[in-house]
């Protein structure tokens, strides 16, 4: 008999505007090592590995995204598009969120 895989809660996060951010509140260990090397990047380029690990964050943990309350984006290559035309508030506000999140529920990780 197969095993269900019970899935970890999506925890919600809202903006000052009222946007809605759902992030999984799991992650595989490979997805975890993944990012560990993407922060590693090249020490010449620490920004650009910094860069790239919220981005890879974001793909991995974002379950949907209301923006300005609309109708909540919930595909992934959505999502991504979406995050990759966000303002600089909106992606300073991403950023602060994933450290909130990384820091409750991966704490063995570097915050982004």
């Amino acid at each position: 008999m197969a095993r269900k895989r019970e899935k970890a809660p999506a925890v919600p996060y809202e903006s000052a505007e009222g946007d809605v951010l759902e992030l999984r509140g799991s992650m595989t260990l490979g997805t975890r090592q993944q990012y560990r090397d993407v922060l590693g990047g090249s020490p010449l380029s620490q920004e650009d590995a910094w860069q790239r690990g919220v981005e890879f964050l974001f793909e991995r943990l974002a379950v949907s995204w209301a923006v300005a309350g609309l109708e909540p984006i919930t595909r992934q290559k959505d999502l991504l598009a979406r995050f990759r035309m966000a303002s600089q508030s909106e992606r300073r506000w991403i950023r602060d969120v994933l450290r909130e999140h990384v820091a409750e529920y991966f704490p063995e990780l570097p915050a982004p």
